[in-house]
């Protein structure tokens, strides 16, 4: 196996896009050789704690409510293109990830990191849920087979966020500076959603050079 680390964070809609090319790319090689590790990196570190409004924060991040919508439409076409479907008039907050992040550590603990990471996706994207809400995050820690109280305790506390942000402050002391961002066997850094034509290529050159010894 090659290890393929993904610095993401969920509610990057770039993040989910390419996560979704990447799955089709895996999906049309089964025995592609990847072994996934998900990695924090918070687009919105000093986001406050109950988040904020949506359509408010890119109202203010591209210069108005108009060019807000229409970065927002054009972000839902190129998901519909990618086959991961988001439904905007849902996406009414930007919540904080810090607590998102927790959990989908502690999913790895589990071997359920993927499965958490899918979940949060969704979640966001298309149901519209707030996944910096504790209970919500516990909720949806059960949907993929987690004890849903034991990580509600545990989001009560402040249980290894500082593991959390040491490790997105060390990505970002390495050279990350958006997501995703990929690192293929621990050697080569590839940025953004990238196609499932390029993924499916590098799949096939690993085979490859797995072939040749």
């Amino acid at each position: 196996m090659i290890r393929l680390d993904i610095f993401s964070d969920p509610v990057c809609p770039w993040c989910l896009i390419g996560r979704a090319n990447l799955d089709r790319a895996m999906e049309s090689r089964p025995a592609h050789p990847f072994a996934i590790q998900w990695h924090p990196f918070q687009l919105n570190p000093d986001m406050p704690k109950e988040g904020v409004g949506h359509v408010a924060y890119l109202a203010e991040k591209f210069g108005s409510k108009e060019k807000a919508i229409q970065a927002m439409l054009e972000v839902a076409d190129h998901a519909k293109r990618a086959g991961a479907e988001i439904d905007m008039e849902k996406v009414t907050r930007l919540p904080n990830t810090l607590d998102a992040h927790r959990v989908i550590h502690w999913a790895g603990i589990e071997g359920r990191q993927t499965a958490m990471v899918a979940r949060l996706f969704k979640a966001h994207w298309r149901e519209g849920a707030d996944i910096g809400d504790a209970a919500t995050l516990a909720r949806l820690a059960g949907d993929v087979g987690m004890d849903a109280a034991a990580v509600s305790r545990l989001l009560a506390t402040d249980a290894d966020a500082d593991d959390i942000g040491a490790r997105d402050m060390d990505a970002r002391q390495k050279g990350v500076r958006a997501v995703p961002t990929f690192l293929i066997a621990q050697q080569y850094v590839v940025s953004g959603a990238q196609s499932v034509a390029f993924w499916q290529q590098v799949i096939d050159e690993l085979a490859e050079k797995v072939a040749q010894g």
